[in-house]
């Protein structure tokens, strides 16, 4: 059913915004501006379908206050047939206008928050994830995302342990959502004097960032410990309590942060990354029972499984889900990620086809 209200909602924010962005200090706040603009960017091809709907609308009112004047018999016919026309594209506007909004709640560009961890391979996992990292900070810095540090933890091999940090941007979350899963990588190690090919493997986590409306959390199911940081080894890298560790009592969620000399700071990405960890469950818990058309398409993007390999001695990354293979492994090592992220929005816009046609 189409409601005008919540169109008129739309045109009035893309009024609002048109007016905020030409206001200097927002202007002069680059992450301001980008979010102003973004959102903007979201809604104004609405609020310009809508004032279209709008002026058809117009017409049609005129048109029939007309007719209930007397006229011609031409004139009469010419005005039932513009009418007739005009009908027929309100009808169109309102179709277009409830698929743009349907299409806007379900693809919105929101942050999301990775988590890299080694998994199996000691050192050279830890290599592996360290190198993940760039690949992915990479493909962010190509596609002008703005990419925020939250957490690391640092490996004795210069590696990461784990890494978390937050990518915003355009198509981000649309790109990035299906690089759950578990990583594995096929290579000799530089320490492997015999030319031996060792297996390791990273596992990957995309959490989206929740909106306040999402969540919230009662301050109340908090437990906070502050604590000196610490980097590789255990040594202490700080002298003040400004490492923090959150844990949410209800769920027994843990998160700690330790990256910032300021202990608001670290609160405040582990904040984030809390909400995202706790709505990233509440939403798996919702969908665990997923269809297995969609799992035989594309997978659960669950991060036990097993979701890519990339082997160097072939030159060769496969992503098992959608049995894509590309020989680019030094490109997407270096972050050119589009063929593998556009392989699997394809494989996932199909899935969704052949799942339509088999309700109808």
């Amino acid at each position: 059913m189409f409601i005008v209200e919540k169109f008129e909602k739309i045109e009035k924010r893309a009024l609002e915004l048109e007016q905020i962005l030409g206001d200097p200090k927002v202007i002069a706040d680059s992450n301001q501006y980008q979010k102003f603009a973004r959102e903007f960017s979201e809604i104004t091809f609405m609020a310009g379908a809508f004032r279209e709907y709008k002026k058809i609308i117009e017409q049609v009112t005129e048109l029939k206050k007309l007719l209930k004047e007397k006229h011609d018999k031409e004139f009469e016919e010419l005005a039932k047939a513009e009418i007739k026309d005009l009908e027929k594209k309100q009808q169109e506007l309102e179709d277009k206008l409830e698929q743009l909004f349907n299409a806007g709640k379900e693809q919105k560009d929101k942050d999301v928050i990775m988590e890299i961890r080694a998994g199996t391979g000691g050192a050279e996992a830890s290599l592996f994830a360290s190198d993940l990292y760039r690949m992915y900070t990479k493909y962010a810095a190509q596609k002008g995302w703005k990419v925020d540090s939250i957490s690391s933890s640092a490996s004795e091999a210069s590696g990461f342990k784990e890494a978390i940090f937050s990518i915003s941007g355009k198509e981000a979350s649309r790109r990035l959502k299906w690089e759950s899963g578990v990583h594995r990588v096929q290579r000799v190690p530089t320490t492997e004097a015999s030319g031996r090919i060792h297996t390791s493997t990273a596992t990957v986590a995309v959490l989206f960032e929740p909106e306040e409306v999402e969540l919230t959390i009662d301050p109340k199911d908090l437990k906070i410990d502050v604590f000196r940081s610490s980097g590789p080894g255990g040594q202490s890298v700080n002298t003040t309590d400004s490492a923090v560790r959150l844990t949410h009592l209800p769920t027994g969620t843990v998160v700690v942060c330790q990256d910032e000399r300021s202990q608001l700071k670290n609160k405040m990405k582990a904040m984030r990354v809390l909400r995202a960890r706790i709505l990233d469950n509440m939403r798996q818990q919702a969908t665990a029972k997923a269809s297995q058309e969609r799992r035989a398409k594309i997978g659960t993007g669950d991060r036990s499984e097993k979701i890519r390999t990339y082997n160097f001695p072939d030159r060769r990354v496969t992503d098992h889900r959608i049995g894509f293979t590309t020989h680019q492994l030094v490109s997407v090592m270096d972050g050119e990620l589009d063929e593998l992220t556009g392989a699997l929005m394809k494989a996932e816009a199909e899935a969704e086809l052949e799942l339509e046609k088999a309700k109808q």
